[in-house]
């Protein structure tokens, strides 16, 4: 009898919690701060929904999922299988075996449904008309148009420009999906507007991005912000991947020894992680968590922990946070959800502390690993999904060179089938490498 090598759950296997890591973080958590004579935290109450703040800074360690979003999330093909990817290992001649989560088999490609459809469900139970929301590469901003769809929920996206004009059919989808996509900075603006008139050509950035959609937030009533990333509310949601992983290594009989994911504002990196993170603080864990970011933008590995901006415009609050500076404004690298000058708070601390083992990869090798993968495996992972995998081929040569049987988990966060004018770049020779 074949080995099965497709670890799949039932829909009863969607967890019933989202797991809340701030119950259990090893140090306090530094509160977010006014910036001098401003009142930031106060603009919170008027940008995000109630539901959002109540679970920013809920202390519960596991808060319960709202039945409609469960039955949403099992329609939108929840749970997903964890696979092992057997012909890359052998490709590489290792005796470590190499795990891959599929978040990629959502509609949208990524992982970021997990925390779209309950924001815009809890939005639409306090009445808000309209959702914005800025986004990278464009995963998050077509997961909210989606969501919105389902929920008949008006979206509004500001997408990062660079992203905008290399990524066009992420454009299209969100329009499919009912979402209004404009390319960041805007005319809509004021903040917009002042950026184009200083600098007419610039290409854009998630700070400047999140700038344009709070301000819209701030000053319409009607209208509430929606994030994709950095905040606890969203890495909380994004806890069923990690729940669901557990489940399936404990049906394969595993114990990871690394695991691995990329790391952009840390949504993807968190909700693989944190659940054995878990494990790891209470001392009962000896796996190793590794974040892999681009040398182009490297937060965790070259940024300062201090407080900062979220945002280009400082309409934020000032986070403690691993940051480039609010100013910042990445290489336009492909792996545009991973161009972002900060860090999730939560992701910072755990990496300050030592329980995070952050990295960085050339935008070259990380192409590279991921024709490897594809070419192995046959699923094609997104720029930003090729660092993980560069990371963990990297794992597995090791593991070949000391002969070492590890097991090693990637957070496979989604499919590059929209980025292919990248991989074009990348095999015809003229990608540019990263710093």
């Amino acid at each position: 009898m074949a080995e099965d090598y497709r670890i799949n759950l039932t829909p009863d296997d969607v967890p019933k919690n989202w797991y809340n890591i701030l119950a259990d973080l090893p140090v306090e958590l530094p509160m977010p701060k006014n910036s001098e004579g401003k009142d930031q935290i106060a603009d919170l109450q008027k940008a995000f929904t109630k539901a959002a703040l109540e679970q920013e800074f809920a202390t519960d360690r596991y808060i319960k999922i709202p039945n409609e979003v469960r039955e949403l999330y099992m329609q939108m093909g929840r749970p997903s299988p964890l696979v092992r990817a057997k012909r890359l290992e052998e490709k590489l001649n290792t005796p470590a075996k190499i795990y891959f989560k599929r978040e990629d088999t959502s509609p949208t490609g990524s992982h970021k449904l997990n925390s779209a459809i309950p924001q815009v469900y809890f939005a639409k139970k306090e009445g808000v008309e309209r959702l914005t929301t800025e986004t990278g590469a464009g995963q998050w901003g077509t997961a909210l148009s989606l969501a919105g769809n389902l929920l008949d929920t008006d979206i509004t996206v500001y997408m990062v420009k660079v992203s905008f004009n290399q990524k066009p059919d992420r454009k299209n989808i969100m329009n499919i999906y009912g979402g209004d996509v404009y390319a960041s900075p805007s005319e809509n603006t004021k903040i917009g507007r002042q950026i184009l008139e200083e600098t007419p050509d610039h290409p854009g950035s998630l700070g400047v991005a999140i700038s344009e959609a709070m301000e819209e937030a701030l000053e319409n009533d009607e209208v509430k912000y929606s994030l994709g990333s950095v905040l606890n509310h969203v890495m909380l949601h994004q806890t069923i991947i990690g729940q669901e992983i557990k489940t399936q290594l404990e049906i394969a009989e595993e114990e990871p020894d690394v695991m691995i994911a990329c790391a952009g504002g840390g949504s993807n990196l968190a909700g693989s992680l944190f659940p054995f993170l878990k494990d790891k603080i209470a001392g009962n864990s000896e796996t190793e968590f590794i974040a892999v970011e681009p040398s182009a933008c490297p937060t965790l590995t070259e940024g300062s922990y201090e407080y900062d901006f979220g945002d280009t415009n400082g309409f934020t609050p000032m986070l403690k946070m691993f940051t480039l500076g609010h100013d910042f404004v990445a290489p336009s690298v492909h792996a545009g959800g991973l161009r972002y000058h900060g860090m999730s708070p939560i992701v910072s601390l755990l990496t300050k502390e030592g329980y995070i083992n952050p990295t960085s990869v050339h935008q070259t090798d990380a192409f590279n690993a991921g024709v490897t993968f594809a070419s192995s495996e046959g699923v094609l992972p997104a720029p930003e999904t090729t660092h993980a995998i560069k990371a963990a081929i990297d794992e597995a040569l090791k593991a070949k060179q000391t002969g070492e049987e590890k097991t090693i988990v990637v957070n496979f966060s989604g499919h590059g089938m929209l980025d292919l004018k990248g991989y074009a770049s990348f095999l015809d020779g003229s990608m540019e490498n990263s710093k």
